[in-house]
């Protein structure tokens, strides 16, 4: 099995601290520069999995690489280069303590918790009569807290701004390019015979600008279905043919796991973590229409250091 990287803890020179979060070590260098390994660690129910993924860190770094390049004239970003395939480098901001996430279609989360009774999440009100993986009127925010620890929780638009989490002015603009990001999503992911069901966007000051951060319409922060067959599936209420992390949730909740108090993370087995690896480059290939060219296994921590060295004595 090819080899996964899960930690990493390098010693790069203006180095001024290391963030270790879910599935990325972001080095601070010189409180101006973020360099972001995505590593293969892989996350659910905001539990970080004890096994990580080959190749899942590269598939998602070079998505959203891509998608940040392709969506740079709706707002600008934080990249500045990816000097390896697992790795971005980009500019310092001070992110807002919400994510954005927005959904177009009654699935994951929202469907647990609509099947649950309740007709409003985030302050947004659901008809009723639908059922799961229906199409919504119009897209919906369902905001976030963005926790250092433990699980996310949904909050509202009202509260968010009432809490001075993120100043009415600042909120009203992230709503915008939440829109419209997931506006440009959708219709890339139409090119691709997909369907971007929710994504969730994160957003920072750099001075005094918004900018877009951290990774944008990856497996890991976006839900993608197949188009082909969607409508033919929803009319016989069977489960949609979808391209994200979901399938590991719905693996790890019929071996009663949804990361709650008491619960055992189960093990995964060489085989579902090889079909795992697999799902997150069919993915790769079917948002971006290339060929995944899996990075080189040998010497990978190796591979990435010097890469990282490289670039930053061009910034220098």
């Amino acid at each position: 099995m090819a080899q996964a990287i899960v930690k990493t803890n390098f010693k790069f020179e203006g180095l001024k601290n290391l963030y270790v979060g879910k599935v990325r070590d972001v080095y601070n260098i010189n409180n101006t520069l973020l360099v972001m390994i995505v590593s293969d660690r892989i996350s659910a129910f905001d539990v970080v999995l004890p096994r990580g993924i080959p190749y899942k860190g590269q598939v998602l770094n070079q998505i959203a690489t891509k998608f940040l390049d392709a969506t740079i004239d709706i707002l600008p970003n934080w990249k500045v280069a990816s000097p390896d395939p697992m790795v971005t480098a980009g500019r310092l901001a001070e992110p807002f303590k919400v994510e954005m996430v927005i959904r177009g279609y009654l699935t994951g989360h929202a469907w647990r918790e609509y099947h649950s009774g309740k007709r409003e999440l985030c302050g947004e009100k659901l008809p009723e009569g639908l059922n799961e993986h229906d199409k919504l009127p119009k897209p919906i925010i369902t905001p976030t807290t963005k926790a250092a620890f433990g699980h996310d929780e949904d909050i509202s638009r009202d509260e968010i701004i009432s809490s001075g989490l993120v100043s009415e002015v600042d909120y009203k603009m992230l709503e915008e390019y939440t829109q419209k990001l997931f506006e440009r999503g959708t219709k890339m992911a139409d090119d691709r015979g997909l369907i971007l069901v929710d994504t969730k966007y994160e957003f920072g000051k750099s001075n005094n600008e918004i900018i877009l951060i951290d990774e944008i319409h990856t497996p890991d922060s976006s839900r993608y279905f197949y188009a082909e067959g969607y409508a033919d599936r929803q009319k016989k209420g069977e489960q949609q043919k979808q391209l994200s992390k979901e399938f590991v949730r719905q693996w790890l909740i019929e071996r009663n796991f949804q990361g709650k108090d008491g619960q055992t993370v189960p093990e995964m087995p060489d085989d579902f973590v090889e079909m795992v690896s697999e799902r997150y480059i069919e993915l790769y290939e079917n948002i971006t229409g290339e060929i995944f060219q899996r990075a080189d296994q040998k010497e990978i921590e190796s591979r990435i250091f010097n890469n990282i060295n490289s670039f930053l004595k061009t910034v220098k």
